[in-house]
């Protein structure tokens, strides 16, 4: 029994490290392992400036740490420093600690865009300075930022009071935090909606906040969301985009920054920067405000999207969208008409070639001449569904047409099919479904006269079974040892390969694709991309031939519940290669995706598991007497199936009206896996996982804060002097007045600053503990000893009576002193769990502290304090629980109350908890009130 209960505490650290692990390891894919940065940084030609614009004294005195600038370089700053302008407001909102300097990217590009049309056409950027304000940590300022955005709106349109071509509304972009401020100024009440026409968000976190630290940050999401839901129909003239960042931006999961599905209009677009045409790369949470690729994107959609006759931005909301669509979506490689030309002369003396093969390959190299070269549709229409062509001159020139009942080779009418291409990073391709055209007879390319160009063009009829592959993706629980495999050997440019069973946001997998060609010759690069159907989240590698080349792929979305559309790996091959494509599950990058979207959960059920534990402790001091260690009672006590199986069935009960109606009319809050269902973040297993994840880290938090007590009494027995061990009063009136200061301390500042005070007070009353008890059990081991040899030389020696007596009352007093020891150990050990519980309350709360302390200078008091009033019974609990014993609550008639209650806490902890991290302090605060009272009771 020995060696066995030796080898248990042992086999619970090994299982427990390698959960901990396993955390470390999708943490370490979160943030580390993604594509590297394919950006180019936006530089500006001229010294930027910020000209400080004057607000009504009111609107100053209201908002005194906000401020309103307009951007400016070199001449054209210095133009407008009178203020006297004529351009197109936009208005930039930075987001959490953002500064509004960070519009200068924006700012400078559009103003080298103006220059390029001779300032017909050029905008204003103002942009509005936060005090980098912490809101995504603290939502206790939201409101106030979104009132002063709508003065600032205001302000700016006066600007232009008078002026020939006066705006009537805003343009706002907004990165982060920014976005939502932006989208929270339709919820004010005397907000006029038509004050802004066009929002761009920039890894905003539209669905949900990151963490849900406070009631006010949840609460004014709940707003939002709601109002853009129930109001939709008002919102069909306000036009808006959603830029995410993608797998790089590990703050801002893309999944947040997609827009809530509203099926009521389209006037909403949510995008992910690696899909979108011209840029194709993913970016982290700043890089986004500053990435060349996407700068240029958002100001083409900016120049495009003016209205000659108002010379502001077009009151059109579906011209916003077509345009939008245009530059985000899919680019055709043309220049941006609203209403093209439906059909175009084929003019000019060029030669006019018939190609009757299925498969065409031109390189043109400096031909003086112009060439149509034409492909009758009678004859592939029985063999073939398609007809695949690529251009791989980048130009926006249209270059494919399409003849309409031509019965000679050549036609001087055609409809430009070039508005059907798509832009891909090598070349331009156009796919062609022949049944969706039946009018027309013949395809033609058009070649004009180049000098110096050099570029290939390629066509091809197919059928769509042929280029068609699916490869069935493998099981989460392969772990990467089995593998899907197929060859293609390639006799045509393209194949698309639908990764069947690819839907859920837990799947991650490594494809790899190597291409072998027969010759050697030079061949344009193959393009590999991830189509995902259901959302903008498209990846796109580009790579040589041959190479070997390594793919991630994983949702930022699940797939939604009502479509049957398959994931796609569209290859753009090189003719006569063959390429073979491998699929296996990633281990790792499954750990990344669980750490992507559940890491805020996390905190929920470490504290859960050290509740537990709490509670296994108060167990075996009623039935044993003695208060077991930490990491031993977790091994023993903290179990999933004593949570889960409670949760699961609550979870499936919703689903039933007559349950959900008795559950409403107790006014209890909506349970938070429904919540995390409805933003597709739920999955099967997700919550057992998590819960051995947070027994993982509690173990291990529990063994490094037990280490780290004893190096700090260590070091305190080296410096100080330790003193007896001795039975503190639960309260004096020294103590009162310290706990009605540190009351005060709360009200008058800040609660969390109150909560981080008596938290390090009692860290300093533990670890006194533990040097007292560390000094007393050296001593009775000395004492011992002594006794041992004073026994050995009684046995050789004659001892006098007086002697005998003497011995047994150091027998006494040693008994009596093991008994204290004894108590103090059980009270270290009692003390050292709800410390280590009170370490994540100070931790849940540390934001609004980190806010406060960076924004002292404007107020000394936080307003409004998410934990004001728990700060104040916290403190009263802790500090009559530094001066408790666990002699005091065995007699407690209240003993085995308290002991049940922490399982059903965390039981209420995880169902309410893992969506509203801010509830987690309200748990473990009520079942230390109950410990208070044992202590008294």
């Amino acid at each position: 029994m020995g060696r066995a209960g030796c080898r248990l505490p042992a086999l619970a650290a090994l299982f427990y490290g390698a959960l901990a692990a396993l955390v470390l390891l999708g943490v370490r894919d979160v943030l580390f392992l993604y594509e590297e940065n394919r950006c180019s940084m936006t530089y500006m030609y001229e010294y930027p400036e910020y000209l400080k614009i004057k607000l009504p004294k009111k609107t100053a005195r209201r908002y005194p740490a906000y401020e309103l600038y307009l951007y400016g370089e070199g001449n054209y700053a210095k133009e407008n420093k009178n203020l006297l302008l004529t351009g197109i407001p936009v208005l930039f909102l930075p987001g959490n600690a953002g500064s509004y300097k960070q519009v200068r990217s924006l700012g400078s590009i559009a103003l080298r865009k103006a220059e390029d049309v001779d300032f017909k056409y050029h905008f204003n950027f103002f942009s509005v300075n936060f005090n980098e304000e912490l809101v995504a940590l603290y939502g206790g300022s939201l409101q106030r930022q979104t009132k002063f955005v709508h003065e600032c709106i205001k302000v700016i349109l006066k600007l232009y009071r008078d002026r020939e071509f006066a705006p009537t509304s805003v343009a706002i972009v907004g990165h982060s935090m920014g976005g939502l401020v932006a989208r929270a100024l339709l919820t004010l009440k005397n907000f006029k909606p038509e004050l802004i026409n066009l929002l761009i968000t920039q890894a905003t976190p539209h669905v949900a906040p990151v963490m849900p630290l406070d009631k006010y940050l949840t609460d004014f999401y709940t707003a939002v969301n709601n109002h853009w839901i129930l109001k939709a129909q008002d919102l069909r003239n306000l036009t808006t985009l959603s830029v995410a960042g993608g797998f790089r931006d590990y703050q801002v999961r893309s999944g947040l920054a997609f827009l809530p599905r509203l099926s009521q209009h389209d006037s909403a677009l949510s995008v992910v920067s690696s899909a979108v045409p011209r840029a194709w790369a993913s970016t982290d949470h700043l890089s986004i405000v500053w990435c060349k690729e996407l700068i240029l994107a958002t100001i083409r959609a900016f120049f495009d999207l003016i209205d000659e006759n108002t010379r502001q931005i077009t009151e059109d909301p579906k011209k916003r969208m077509s345009i939008l669509n245009h530059h985000f979506v899919r680019h055709p490689a043309k220049i941006f008409e609203e209403n093209p030309e439906a059909f175009t002369e084929l003019t000019g003396a060029f030669m006019w070639i018939t190609v009757k093969a299925s498969k065409w390959t031109y390189s043109v190299n400096n031909d003086s001449d112009g060439k149509y070269f034409t492909f009758p549709l009678a004859s592939h229409r029985k063999s073939y569904s398609h007809v695949y062509c690529e251009n791989s001159m980048l130009d926006t020139n249209s270059w494919i047409y399409g003849c309409m009942n031509s019965n000679s080779s050549m036609c001087l009418e055609a409809t430009d099919l070039s508005w059907r291409a798509e832009l891909l990073p090598t070349t331009k391709v156009v796919i062609l479904k022949l049944q969706d055209y039946p009018s027309l007879s013949h395809i033609v390319i058009q070649v004009p006269p180049t000098a110096g160009n050099k570029y290939t063009l390629d066509c091809e009829f197919f059928k769509e079974d042929s280029r068609t592959v699916q490869l069935p993706v493998t099981h989460l629980f392969s772990f990467g040892l089995s593998s899907s495999k197929i060859l293609l050997n390639s006799t045509g440019l393209l194949y698309n390969v639908q990764l069947q069973h690819f839907t859920h946001i837990y799947q991650a997998f490594k494809i790899y694709i190597e291409s072998h060609c027969q010759s050697l010759k030079e061949r344009k690069p193959s393009v590999y991309r991830l189509h995902i159907p259901w959302s903008h989240e498209d990846s796109i590698t580009v790579a040589k031939v041959p190479s070997f080349t390594e793919i991630s792929a994983k949702l930022h979305i699940a797939q939604p519940q009502n479509d049957s559309r398959v994931p796609e790996l569209n290859i753009y091959s090189s003719s006569d290669c063959q390429y073979e494509v491998i699929l296996r599950t990633s281990l790792l990058q499954v750990l990344g995706q669980i750490i992507r979207f559940h890491a805020g959960a996390l905190p929920v059920y470490i504290v859960s598991n050290i509740l537990l534990t709490y509670g296994g402790q108060l167990s075996t001091l009623i039935s044993t007497g003695q208060c077991s260690d930490f990491s031993l009672e977790l091994v023993r006590t903290a179990k999933p199936y004593k949570v889960e199986p409670l949760i699961s069935i609550v979870v499936f009960l919703q689903g039933f009206n007559w349950f959900r109606e008795i559950w409403e009319s107790l006014s209890l809050p909506e349970v938070d896996a429904a919540v995390l269902s409805s933003r597709d973040a739920c999955f099967p297993l997700v919550s057992l996982i998590l819960f051995l994840f947070g027994t993982g880290i509690a173990y291990w938090s529990g063994v490094f804060f037990s280490t780290s007590l004893r190096l700090f009494s260590s070091l305190w027995l080296t410096l100080i002097r330790p003193t007896v061990l001795q039975k503190d009063k639960l309260m004096t009136p020294r103590r009162l007045c310290a706990v009605l200061s540190l009351a005060l301390v709360s009200w008058t500042t800040c609660g969390a600053f109150a909560v981080l005070i008596i938290y390090l007070q009692y860290l300093f009353k533990v670890i006194k503990l533990h040097v007292n008890v560390r000094a007393e059990q050296n001593m009775l081991n000395g004492d011992s000893d002594h006794s041992k040899e004073t026994s050995q030389n009684s046995s050789i020696h004659t001892v006098k009576n007086q002697s005998l007596m003497d011995s047994i009352s150091e027998a006494t007093q040693s008994l009596s002193n093991s008994t204290t020891i004894a108590e103090a150990v059980n009270s270290l050990k009692m003390h050292v769990t709800i410390l280590n519980l009170f370490t994540w309350v100070v931790l849940l709360n540390l934001p609004s502290l980190i806010y406060w302390l960076k924004n002292l200078r404007c107020n000394v008091r936080l307003d409004p304090d998410p934990c004001r009033s728990t700060a104040i019974i916290i403190v009263c609990i802790l500090e009559i629980l530094m001066n408790s014993s666990t002699s005091e609550m065995k007699s407690s008639k209240l003993l085995k109350i308290a002991a049940k209650v922490p399982l059903p806490l965390s039981v209420a902890m995880l169902t309410f908890g893992r969506a509203h991290l801010y509830k987690v302090p309200h748990f473990v605060t009520f079942s230390l009130l109950l410990h208070v009272l044992c202590c008294i009771v």
